[in-house]
């Protein structure tokens, strides 16, 4: 016996059925057998196709986080002290691992280095605030690492961004490569006419305590945005968190293996365009037009509230996969407001394989027109009552 939800925007009723589900799970990752390779010339994505229902993940994790992106505490015994000064651009050419502390006005920390290059810049109770420029600037370099060394640091942009050249560097750090930022302090970001954090490439958030005010997006990336510890809080007037891109369709992903959430968000809380794969973490969304969205939404684990204007979670054709929300575990809990509102909504398939939900509003489970929601495990509460399988 396989339960079926099919709903409404009207109803919701569960019937049970002897339906024989013969969909091809490869239709949800999308049509290749194997992932392509990027178009940025890095290895091939970690993105592949699930089996069964979608119970694997979508993600290859392993290949996410390097040991040195785990490590929360800067080597300092080579480390040199960067001499900063208001009104002064500072700019580093030379790989290595730099300190930097001080209250500084109209600073700025420009990177361009060697593409090979690795830096790491070690926040010491620094205070910056600017009127028109980023904090901190990575124009080339393979990775920067910022560290916060058990301090409080703040970094702030309080008019609008100049740009460079061509370049629309609207965020009060900007990043053209890979950026990460961990550590054991805390960093708060003040964005009052743009981007808390932008990267070009992947942003990796590995530990330390961060907290955003944005008026545009909070935490935005082209080729991903993956959490493996921290905690995180954001108050964006736009997306709390954004992943996108137009070029690579198996880019543009988001990855949280645990961490502390806590989301204010004037658009969607946390948006990937191909993928959000959640494993853990405690994740609280104040508000939020959409709580999380995504081509293809999978929840492995974790505590999730989300309190959303429209729909919870929502899963819709941006790439080139079929659409679908897999739930496989975790305690999800969704309300949403009235009126055209579902708690899940998917222009594609909806899978519970497992889990705990408990959802509050009129329309609960709305799969597309041509898919279906299928209840194979887990425990599901709408609005104050249990649902029961039929024997």
């Amino acid at each position: 016996m396989i339960n079926i939800i099919k709903t409404n925007k009207f109803q919701t009723s569960l019937i049970t059925g002897l339906l024989l589900l013969t969909f091809n799970i490869s239709a949800v990752a999308g049509t290749e057998t194997e992932a392509p390779a990027e178009t940025s010339g890095k290895a091939t994505s970690i993105i592949h196709v699930p089996s069964g229902y979608g119970t694997d993940h979508i993600l290859d994790t392993t290949r996410i986080f390097t040991d040195r992106d785990l490590n929360q505490k800067a080597d300092l015994s080579k480390a040199v002290k960067l001499e900063l000064k208001s009104k002064t651009e500072v700019v580093i050419r030379e790989k290595g691992i730099y300190i930097l502390s001080g209250n500084y006005t109209d600073t700025s920390v420009i990177i361009e280095a060697d593409k090979k290059a690795k830096i790491q810049l070690v926040l010491d109770n620094l205070k910056v605030s600017n009127e028109s420029v980023p904090a901190i600037y990575v124009k080339s370099a393979d990775k920067v690492y910022i560290t916060t060394a058990g301090s409080e640091n703040s970094l702030q942009v309080t008019g609008s961004y100049a740009k460079d050249g061509n370049t629309n560097r609207n965020a009060v750090i900007f990043s053209r490569s890979d950026l990460v930022l961990n550590g054991t302090g805390t960093l708060e970001i003040i964005s009052a006419n743009g981007n808390g954090i932008s990267s070009k490439d992947d942003l990796k958030i590995t530990g330390g305590t961060l907290k955003i005010t944005a008026s545009n997006t909070g935490l935005s990336a082209n080729d991903s945005i993956s959490v493996y510890d921290g905690n995180i809080d954001v108050k964006s007037r736009r997306d709390a968190l954004h992943s996108e891109n137009k070029v690579d369709q198996l880019s543009g992903y988001i990855y949280i293996r645990n961490g502390v959430f806590n989301i204010t968000a004037g658009d969607d809380a946390i948006q990937g365009n191909s993928a959000v794969q959640i494993d853990g973490g405690n994740i609280h969304i104040e508000t939020c037009r959409e709580g999380i969205e995504a081509t293809y939404v999978q929840i492995n684990g974790g505590t999730l509230v989300i309190n959303a204007m429209d729909d919870g979670i929502s899963a819709a054709y941006k790439t080139q996969m079929t659409v679908a929300i897999i739930i496989n575990g975790g305690n999800i809990d969704v309300t949403m407001a009235s009126g055209d509102t579902d708690a899940f909504d998917s222009n594609g398939y909806i899978f519970v394989n497992g889990g705990t939900i408990n959802a509050k509003g009129w329309s609960i489970f709305d799969p597309g027109s041509q898919s279906w929601a299928a209840w194979l495990g887990g425990d599901i509460t709408v609005n104050g009552q249990a649902w029961t399988k039929e024997k």
